[in-house]
């Protein structure tokens, strides 16, 4: 989710949605530790629960990283060992750690050594050539017998080789049997899934074999998806969001961004796909989408959006 999960889309996502676990974009060991860390790691208390994915195969790097992380609030630190980019390759992390899983059992060893917060993984099926189940099942191994408190698999292999990072979000076939089969092998360890995970049908599907579901590009693209997540998913006796209620909950929040020097795009890219599918949704896009990039852009750009949406029905009825 990297440029996209930042804190201004956080605080968005958390309007809707008091009880799902926010991640953050993944971060690297060495922007932690020689970096701008309030620039990186900086995040409002109203965000809550959110987790720092980091990335990095260095075990006392990543040790001090977690530490930091844990030092700024953050309620659960994960490893990206998932992720297929050229310069993550480069780097050693991400999804190529899928061939040392004793690495990645090391690295967790010293998470979990310096911080007393939740320390999880994130992980592929596998990577290239390798046999997805034995390479699931050794890194699940690897990782529990370093106290991994939780591990979340992206049902799908990475091909280092020969797909780019966007192909290997859609390329490469779902294996969810896999995960489930994983599951059942290890039934004490929190095992969540994620690929293609489209609808929240699909989601309470999942979660008759899984015990967590992990949304991405749905979620964000349609992000009301999360503004029903709390009475359906999480069992809540609560009224579903208001998308339009979410709307002028924002207003306050990025009144006081834009007077702290900020700007108004820095949410509202963040907010486009929120009316997808309803009346109004293509005006809503088009406002925000081509105002908020002028130069002094305010919050009239949004409340003019806001005004397109919810006088969409009456234009329709009046036609």
């Amino acid at each position: 989710m990297m440029d996209w999960t930042d804190r201004y889309c956080r605080s968005f996502h958390r309007h809707l949605s008091s009880r799902a676990l926010l991640y953050t974009e993944m971060v690297t060991t060495g922007a932690i530790i020689h970096g701008d860390r309030e620039k990186l790691l900086g995040f409002s208390d109203a965000e809550h629960p959110v987790a720092l994915q980091l990335g990095g195969s260095e075990p006392k790097d990543l040790a001090v990283s977690a530490r930091v992380g844990a030092d700024y609030g953050y309620d659960e630190i994960n490893l990206n060992v998932g992720c297929p980019s050229d310069r993550v390759q480069s780097g050693r992390f991400g999804a190529c750690l899928m061939a040392e899983p004793q690495l990645v059992a090391d690295c967790v060893a010293a998470m979990k050594a310096a911080v007393d917060v939740p320390v999880t993984v994130k992980c592929r099926i596998g990577v290239d050539d390798q046999e997805p189940e034995e390479a699931l099942n050794a890194m699940a191994d690897a990782v529990v017998a370093a106290g991994v408190d939780a591990l979340w698999v992206h049902a799908r292999k990475a091909w280092l080789k020969g797909l780019s990072p966007k192909e290997n979000r859609d390329i490469p076939p779902l294996d969810y049997p896999l995960v489930y089969r994983l599951k059942e092998r290890l039934p004490d360890l929190f095992i969540g899934i994620n690929g293609g995970i489209g609808t929240l049908d699909e989601a309470e599907t999942h979660l008759e074999h899984v015990d967590g579901v992990m949304m991405g590009r749905a979620a964000y693209q349609s992000p009301w998806l999360l503004g029903v997540v709390d009475r359906r998913l999480y069992g809540e006796a609560v009224e579903d969001a208001d998308p339009v209620a979410v709307v002028e909950a924002m207003i306050p929040v990025i009144e006081a961004h834009i007077a702290a020097g900020g700007r108004l795009r820095h949410y509202v890219r963040h907010m486009l796909g929120l009316f997808h599918g309803r009346p109004g949704a293509r005006a809503w896009r088009r406002i925000l989408t081509v105002g908020s990039v002028e130069e002094g852009a305010g919050l009239e750009v949004l409340r003019d959006a806001l005004a397109a949406v919810t006088q969409a029905p009456m234009r329709e009825a009046a036609e």
